[in-house]
């Protein structure tokens, strides 16, 4: 059987355009695996990741 490789990203999000940014980066096959604070309140990073 052959292991799946992925590839990560992390994106910075706004905390008003959450759902827009995921969205898009979600049309490109990513796929959310975490949210957590930015370096700041207005701020938040998602982390991604899509098979390679």
């Amino acid at each position: 059987m052959r292991m799946t490789k992925w590839e990560y990203v992390t994106v910075p999000l706004l905390t008003h355009a959450t759902k827009q940014i995921l969205d898009n980066w979600g049309e490109d096959g990513w796929e959310l695996v975490s949210i957590v604070p930015g370096p700041n309140p207005e701020q938040l990073v998602a982390y991604m990741k899509r098979p390679k």
